[in-house]
């Protein structure tokens, strides 16, 4: 049996992305935790589509849920200050 198909393995994946979002400082990995936790879940349902399966059921849920989660937070946009006046000038 191979270690993509238990549901605990997959838990630890999303715990694993989880805590690279956390430490790393990028958006990526929420989504990727997110589609492991929902693949965690499905495998301990029963859903049974061997490795390949189950690994384009994580790449689905993955894009699904970086996209949701995009929308949601939305981008990175106009966060850049742009300094006019000095404060060291008197």
């Amino acid at each position: 049996m191979s270690w993509w198909l238990l549901w605990w393995v997959w838990v630890a994946v999303a715990i694993l992305l989880g805590v690279l979002e956390v430490l790393l400082p990028v958006f990526v990995f929420l989504g990727f935790s997110a589609g492991a936790m929902g693949t965690a879940a499905l495998v301990a349902l029963g859903l049974r589509l061997g490795v390949g399966g189950t690994l384009v059921t994580f790449a689905v849920l993955s894009a699904g849920a970086y996209a949701v989660l995009r929308l949601w937070l939305g981008t990175a946009r106009g966060r850049a200050r742009v300094v006019e006046r000095d404060i060291n000038e008197n």
